[in-house]
Parts: C-alpha cells; sequence; structure tokens
C-alpha cells in the first residue's frame, strides 16, 4: 500500500459501522483505504534463447494495470528472431496498440 499511497493513488473514507463487526461496533466511525488506480509489474519470459537453457527474462516497470493487461496478450502472440529488448517491444506493440502508461516515478524507458 505504501507504493500506491506515495504516488497518491488510494482514497480514505469515513463511514460509521451499520452493524457490530470484529473490526468495530454498530454506530463506530471507521476509516477506510481503496486503490484508485492499479498497476502492474512483473517480467517477460523469453523462450528458446540459444545457450540459455531456462530462457531469460526482461524486467517490466509498473505500468497501468489494464495496460498490463492488454501487452501481456499482445506478448503471447510474438516470436522474434532474436532477444528484443523491452524498447523495442514497446515500440512494436504501441504501432498498432494504446501507449503504455507506465509509473512516472520509475525511468527504466
Amino acid at each position: 500500500m505504501n507504493w500506491y499511497r506515495d504516488r497518491g493513488l488510494t482514497q480514505v473514507k469515513q463511514h460509521v459501522g451499520d452493524n457490530d463487526c470484529m473490526l468495530y461496533k454498530a454506530g463506530e466511525a471507521f476509516t477506510s483505504e481503496s486503490i484508485i488506480t492499479h498497476y502492474s509489474c512483473g517480467r517477460i519470459d523469453v523462450h528458446n534463447v540459444p545457450g540459455e537453457p531456462y530462457g531469460d527474462e526482461i524486467g517490466l516497470p509498473p505500468m497501468l494495470s489494464t495496460d498490463w493487461a492488454m501487452f501481456s496478450n499482445w506478448l503471447d502472440t510474438v516470436k522474434t528472431m532474436s532477444v528484443w529488448t523491452l524498447k523495442d517491444l514497446v515500440t512494436a506493440y504501441e504501432q498498432h496498440n494504446p501507449q503504455i502508461t507506465w509509473d512516472t516515478y520509475d525511468t527504466r524507458l
């Protein structure tokens, strides 16, 4: 949650309990915090790399989760003759797909 808080991507709301539960009693005030914009990050697994029996991987900086899903689906269809850089993959993807929204705090691209 700190990653989201640091970027202003959470929302804190005040509530009043409407019934007793483990966390509060009926009529008692409490706060909740939720993520308002979801991000995802991880890696691209690269298969069939010459000289690498287990393949390779390319790190992916945080991007909007909706972009992650679309990029991931696109990557499932990609086959290249050599290992492309992340920049090359993103450039190819964005030729026919919406631009990826990256976490502005990350400077890996």
